[in-house]
């Protein structure tokens, strides 16, 4: 999944991070809030960003090659 067109430390919003995971944003929120989901970078109050390589970093820690592993 690594995008060599950016460097891993690129910053992305979370409307392109929630495009990167196949999730909503909505889901990104309700990580934030509940814990789970991939780290990210609170800019301000009211606005967070997701570096590439954590975003990367958290796809790969879930990534399994077989159903009888867990996490």
């Amino acid at each position: 999944m690594p995008n060599t067109a950016f460097p891993p430390t690129t910053l992305v919003d979370e409307r392109e991070a929630a495009s990167i995971l196949c999730y909503s944003v909505r889901a990104l929120q309700n990580w934030r809030h509940r814990g789970g989901g991939p780290d990210f970078v609170k800019v301000s109050a009211r606005s967070v960003r997701y570096r590439r390589s954590d975003l990367e970093k958290w796809i790969a820690d879930r990534t399994v090659s077989n159903t009888s592993q867990t996490t």
